[in-house]
């Protein structure tokens, strides 16, 4: 490591650190939207292990997602994810905002979303079955706005605004679901970096509020 930062320094990042940001985020997205196939496999067998991201507290996360995404299949990890996410009838563990700010699904936490997403310019695609609470949609979102060329509204206020009220308030209570269910595996792993990286960006826009 370059450096030995416990979270991002925002105000003085460089084009690299935001783009390393916003891969990050739509690489979660990719993986709790559902289960990798080959291609993905793939760049995991010759990743590197230093995480794409600086910051010394993704260190250990990133080393045990890689190590979690070598040592599964296409076959195991579509298993895990069904048996976990899925299922025939209520879903062992629900991806959703609504549900961990609320207790239930489709409640006010998704409408407050849609307004948001609204003031965007943003709405659903209705090719899409999840509802725009789904954690890979709010991680699309916010890979969109550190990315996007609409200067208007990808700029690091939207970022930190959207943030602190669709992520911080739920993801980690995702990730305490996933990381103590008997049957995560890999996804207790992508639980895991995703915490880390979430833990992150609160500490880096907590640092921009000063």
């Amino acid at each position: 490591m370059s450096r030995d930062l416990t979270a991002l320094s925002f105000a003085s990042a460089d084009h690299g650190e935001e783009l390393a940001r916003a891969e990050l985020y739509g690489l979660l997205a990719q993986l709790w939207l559902g289960p990798p196939d080959e291609a993905l496999l793939a760049q995991f067998r010759v990743a590197v292990t230093q995480p794409p991201e600086a910051g010394a507290a993704l260190e250990g996360p990133w080393h045990d997602l890689v190590a979690a995404l070598r040592a599964t299949t296409v076959a195991q990890a579509a298993e895990e994810y069904d048996a976990l996410f899925m299922g025939l009838g209520k879903p062992e563990i629900f991806l959703y905002g609504s549900y961990h700010l609320a207790g239930v699904l489709n409640d006010k936490p998704l409408a407050t979303l849609r307004g948001d997403l609204a003031a965007l310019g943003l709405d659903r695609d209705p090719n899409r079955l999840e509802t725009e609470d789904h954690i890979a949609f709010v991680f699309e979102v916010m890979r969109w706005l550190i990315a996007g060329d609409d200067v208007a509204v990808c700029n690091l206020e939207q970022q930190r605004r959207f943030f602190r009220s669709h992520v911080q308030t739920w993801a980690e209570a995702l990730c305490d679901a996933v990381q103590g269910h008997p049957a995560a595996r890999t996804w207790a792993a992508v639980a895991g970096f995703t915490r880390a990286f979430v833990q992150v960006e609160t500490q880096g826009f907590d640092l921009l509020e000063l």
